[in-house]
C-alpha cells in the first residue's frame, strides 16, 4: 500500500471481491434495499397515477366551470319534491345568466334514457345527451372523425348526432359511420362526427362521478328537448355548465348560485353544485397525505435495509481485522481503510437500489394490470428512491468504516 490515497477502482474491486466471497449473505443484505426502493417507486407511481387520473377527470368538467347537476331522487320522495320544484330547468339557466356576475356561458344539458339505439349494422347500449353548440368551448371535446354541431343545426332542431367511440363501434363495426344514420328511440339521426377514444372510462374524484364519453350519443340541445319524450317526474335538465371569467372565485360563485337556486326550488335540495377547482384542491391535499403515509412506510423498509448493511459491515470488520492490520503495517492510512469500507457499503446500496428499481416498476405494472389502478413511474421517483438508498447505504457504512479505521495495527495483526 502506497502513501497515496486508495483509487476508487481498486476499492470497488476489493468490495466486489469481498461481497462475492459471501454471496448469500450479501444477497440477503441487498434484499432490504431492494424492497425498500421498490416500495418507494411503487407507492410514488401509484400516487402519481391517481393524481393524473384526477386531473383528467376534472379536466372533463372544466377547471374554471361550476356544474349544477340534478340529483337522483328516491321514488318515495319525488312526489313531495315536485310539489315545490320541477328540478333543474331552463328557468334556472336564465336566472343564472341574469343574476350571477362573472358567468360568461351558461349551458344546459339534457339527458335522454333511450329504450333502443340501433343502425343497419347493429345496436348499442348508450346514453344520449342533448348539448349546446357551445359545449366544446366549455369542456374539452376531441373529435376522431367528422365535426360537431353547427349553430344553424341547433336552431333548426336538426336530426344529427355525434357518437362516442364505443357506440360507433357497436353500431357500425368496421363500416364507415359518417353520413350514415342511427335510430335513437323513434328518431333517425345522421352521424356527423365521432368522439376520440378516451384513455380511461367512467370514474370519480372526491365522490363526484364523471361518465365516459365512449358510450355517449350527443344531439343538438333543441333536438333532444323537442323530439324526444321525457319523464314528467324527472328534472327537465341533467345539468347546467357555468363557465366563469378568469379571476372569478369559483367557490364564491357556487355559493351565489346555490342561494339563487334554493329560492327558485322552494328550498328543495334536488340539485347539487360541483366546483371542479375545489375538487382539485381537495384531491391534492388527499394525495399529499397519501404520499406522506406511503413514504413513511417505504422509508421504514429502507431503514431496515440500512440496518442490514450496518450489520454486514460490522461483521466484515471482524473478519478483516487481520487484513486491516497488514494493510496498516505496509503504509495504508486510516482514511484509506475508511474509504474502502464506505465503497463497500456504497456498492451494496447501489446494487440493491438498482434491483429495487426493477422490482418497483414490476409492482407498478402488476397493480395497473390487475387492480385497475393507474400508475405512472416517473424519473423523479426513480432518482429519489435510488438517491435515498445510496445515502442510507453510506450512512449505514460510516460507523463500521470509522471503527475499522480506528483499529490498532499491532492488535489487529495479533487478532485470530
Amino acid at each position: 500500500m502506497s502513501a497515496s490515497s486508495m483509487p476508487f477502482s481498486e476499492a470497488l474491486r476489493s468490495a466486489l471481491d469481498n461481497l462475492g466471497s459471501h454471496k448469500l449473505r450479501s444477497a440477503l443484505t441487498m434484499l432490504g434495499m431492494m424492497f425498500g426502493v421498490g416500495a418507494v417507486i411503487a407507492m410514488l407511481s401509484i400516487g402519481a397515477g391517481a393524481e393524473r387520473q384526477a386531473l383528467a377527470i376534472i379536466d372533463r368538467m372544466g377547471l374554471r366551470n361550476v356544474v349544477v347537476r340534478a340529483k337522483e331522487l328516491k321514488s318515495v320522495d319525488v312526489e313531495e319534491v315536485r310539489k315545490k320544484s320541477i328540478g333543474v330547468s331552463l328557468r334556472d339557466v336564465e336566472a343564472i345568466r341574469e343574476a350571477v356576475t362573472g358567468a360568461t356561458r351558461v349551458l344546459p344539458r339534457v339527458q335522454i334514457r333511450p329504450f333502443a339505439v340501433r343502425s343497419a349494422w347493429g345496436k348499442a347500449e348508450a346514453t344520449v345527451y342533448g348539448v349546446s353548440t357551445e359545449q366544446r368551448e366549455v369542456v374539452p371535446v376531441v373529435l376522431d372523425e367528422g365535426r360537431f354541431f353547427l349553430a344553424s343545426e341547433e336552431r333548426t332542431h336538426a336530426q344529427v348526432c355525434v357518437l362516442g367511440a364505443a357506440a360507433r363501434r357497436e353500431l357500425f363495426g368496421v363500416n364507415r359511420a359518417l353520413g350514415q344514420v342511427a335510430k335513437v328511440n323513434d328518431v333517425w339521426c345522421e352521424v356527423i362526427g365521432v368522439l376520440a377514444p378516451e384513455s380511461m372510462g367512467s370514474a370519480s374524484v372526491q365522490g363526484v362521478a364523471v361518465s365516459s364519453t365512449a358510450r355517449e350519443i350527443q344531439l343538438p340541445l333543441t333536438t333532444a328537448l323537442r323530439k324526444f319524450e321525457h319523464d314528467p317526474k324527472a328534472a327537465p335538465l341533467y345539468e347546467i355548465l357555468v363557465q366563469l371569467e378568469p379571476g372569478i372565485d369559483s367557490s364564491v360563485t357556487a355559493v351565489a348560485i346555490d342561494g339563487l337556486l334554493r329560492r327558485l326550488h322552494g328550498g328543495q335540495s334536488d340539485y347539487e353544485i360541483i366546483v371542479p377547482e375545489a375538487l382539485l384542491e381537495q384531491n391534492q391535499k388527499t394525495q399529499a397525505l397519501f404520499n406522506l403515509v406511503m413514504g413513511c412506510i417505504a422509508s421504514i423498509s429502507l431503514l431496515v435495509g440500512g440496518i442490514g448493511i450496518m450489520n454486514i459491515m460490522l461483521a466484515s470488520v471482524l473478519e478483516l481485522t487481520r487484513e486491516i492490520g497488514i494493510r496498516r503495517a505496509v503504509g495504508a492510512r486510516r482514511r484509506d481503510i475508511r474509504f474502502q469500507f464506505l465503497v463497500t457499503s456504497f456498492t451494496i446500496s447501489v446494487i440493491g437500489g438498482a434491483a429495487g428499481v426493477v422490482v418497483g416498476v414490476i409492482i407498478a405494472q402488476i397493480v395497473a394490470a390487475y387492480a385497475g389502478w393507474p400508475t405512472v413511474v416517473t424519473v423523479s421517483s426513480v432518482l429519489l428512491s435510488t438517491g435515498v438508498s445510496v445515502l442510507v447505504g453510506l450512512l449505514s457504512g460510516l460507523f463500521p468504516a470509522i471503527r475499522a479505521a480506528s483499529l490498532n495495527p499491532i492488535e489487529a495483526l495479533r487478532y485470530e
